[in-house]
């Protein structure tokens, strides 16, 4: 009879190792705030004074290294710097737009779910109301109106009155 030896758990290859502890800590951030950073950047970004801004931006960076003293200037012609912080921009307004992008996408689907919701509730009371409505109708349709009943109290009265000269005529004597 052969001996078999178990390996301990920990070395087995379907049994995951311990967890590691990272060797750098990361940050920790208020994605909220951050959030809320994101739109109110991203808000501003859509704005003429933004654009106003940019503009003037550009206009001061060209006219200074087209203009000034060749010595002081700090970006000839094909304006390499400049345009590397245009795209410097461009890439950190591009993730923070996308992101408050998608809190108003979070928001909207919230909100569409409130109003689906809501539309739901006004649905069953539209449905109990026509209910109601149907059988108020086939009440008020067993109920005798003001004119059905005058028209039998004139019937009756009609009839009365046949009958009191029917009485009338029998009881007097024929000559």
């Amino acid at each position: 009879m052969a001996e078999t030896t178990r390996t301990p758990q920990r070395y087995r290859l379907d049994t995951p190792k311990e967890t590691r502890r990272p060797l750098v800590r990361r940050p920790a951030y208020d994605s909220d705030a951050f959030g809320v950073f994101a739109e109110q950047f991203a808000r501003f970004m859509g704005t003429a004074r933004f654009l106003l801004y940019m503009t003037g931006f550009v206009l001061i960076w060209i006219g200074w290294n087209l203009l000034a003293p060749a010595d002081i200037r700090f970006d000839d012609y094909p304006f390499i710097f400049l345009t590397l912080m245009l795209s410097l921009q461009a890439s950190y307004a591009a993730p923070l737009i996308l992101l408050a992008q998608n809190r108003q996408e979070t928001r909207d689907k919230v909100i569409a779910e409130q109003d689906r919701q809501a539309n739901a509730r006004a649905h069953a009371d539209m449905e109990f109301l026509a209910r109601e409505v149907a059988s108020l109708r086939m009440s008020v349709g067993e109920v005798a109106t003001r004119d059905f009943l005058r028209s039998e109290l004139r019937s009756l009265l009609s009839d009365l009155e046949e009958l009191n000269r029917a009485e009338d005529d029998e009881a007097e004597p024929t000559p």
